[in-house]
């Protein structure tokens, strides 16, 4: 086998992701995961449940990370890379310790770890190797061989994660009435996390002032805002805005909200707004609630024109990127010197998260870092 389709040390590839809710019997149990530890009452979780009542108490990202699943195994098996796929989850079925559990059932010793969060920030990284750590701990207990697992770096500038949010933000453009195409603002959006969370995230160096959450996400904004000038001839006026916030009301997270936002826009005299997703891997509850429900309804209680763009979701070309991730640290596992793929101006990012990078809450372990417990 080539290096091109060389996996080796990899004996297979995981993806991570959250988990939701696939009915409303799960959406109550499926919170009180999330929110495990926090002492939250099973009223206040029902009204929090609401957004997934709305929907029938199903999240879409189960079925999304379906929709991957068969977009990466495809793509492999097309390319001639043999690398089976597991999936796993953080809060609900397939939970992680049971996949883990398959997996070395499977006799799969060496795994490479995809998470569906493409920034850095304590809960779209340090949060997954936690539960990496808990997983394997689990195994150990349980008498099992301990796989070593190695999560992929943040792919954030990753072309074939870029380019199609790009495409989306293009045709989105093209969906707005001609009259008030050229005069229209793009609104990149963002899980709001809380300032604390974002200015430790990244490594310690990069701390502060929103830290490489902000940094990385303001990073892909410009680059798609240069591809959507290179397409159309316009410079369209853009900001990084904010959703999703769920934290107490006396603590500063990070703004303006996107709905705000709208606001403000509007009150400026602003003809249209495309709201771009770009910190979200596919369309899953934030999504769906937060921007087409609630951030459209607001714009149309405004007057305001809005489209939202499209995300990665299961595009080739996302798939084919996590290939190429998956074979980039292979060969670098292997001692190789490898190109590493990357738009804009931060570069690729590292491949283990070094000490103190996204500090956790409270004193855990985490694989899949420098300071992981497992080798």
């Amino acid at each position: 086998m080539s290096d091109q389709r060389d996996p080796a040390p990899y004996d297979a590839l995981l993806l991570l992701s959250f988990g939701g809710p696939e009915g409303p019997d799960d959406v109550v149990p499926f919170l009180e995961n999330v929110t495990r530890g926090r002492g939250i009452p099973t009223e206040r979780l029902k009204e929090v449940g609401q957004h997934y009542f709305l929907f029938g108490g199903v999240s879409p990202i189960n079925d999304q990370n379906r929709a991957l699943l068969d977009a990466l195994r495809k793509d492999f098996a097309q390319a001639g890379l043999n690398l089976p796929v597991y999936w796993g989850n953080r809060n609900w079925a397939p939970y992680l310790t049971d996949t883990l559990r398959e997996m070395v059932t499977d006799g799969r010793r060496h795994i490479a770890v995809l998470t569906t969060s493409a920034y850095a920030s304590y809960s779209g990284c340090r949060q997954y190797r936690e539960n990496l750590a808990d997983a394997l701990s689990t195994l150990e207990a349980e008498g099992l061989p301990l796989p070593r697992v190695d999560k992929l770096r943040h792919y954030f500038n990753h072309p074939g994660f870029v380019e199609p949010m790009a495409d989306g933000v293009l045709a989105a453009l093209a969906d707005l009435d001609e009259s008030v195409r050229a005069g229209a603002h793009l609104a990149f959006t963002t899980h709001s996390i809380p300032d604390s969370a974002a200015d430790s995230s990244g490594p310690v160096a990069e701390h502060g002032d929103g830290g490489a959450y902000v940094k990385e996400h303001l990073d892909v904004a410009r680059v798609i805002v240069d591809r959507v000038r290179e397409a159309t001839g316009i410079e369209y006026p853009w900001r990084l805005v904010y959703q999703s916030r769920s934290g107490a009301p006396h603590i500063p997270w990070l703004e303006p909200d996107i709905c705000e936002h709208l606001e403000e826009l509007h009150g400026a005299g602003v003809p249209a707004v495309v709201m771009a997703p770009i910190g979200f891997v596919s369309d899953h509850m934030e999504v769906l609630y937060d921007l087409d429900t609630e951030a459209t309804a607001k714009a149309a209680e405004l007057g305001l024109p809005v489209r939202r763009s499209a995300t990665v979701g299961d595009d080739p070309r996302f798939a084919a990127a996590v290939r190429g991730l998956v074979l980039e640290r292979a060969a670098t596992e292997r001692g190789a010197i490898v190109e590493r793929c990357a738009l804009g101006a931060l570069g690729a990012s590292h491949d283990l998260c070094p000490i103190g990078c996204c500090p956790a809450r409270a004193d855990r372990p985490a694989a899949a870092g420098a300071d992981s417990p497992y080798a």
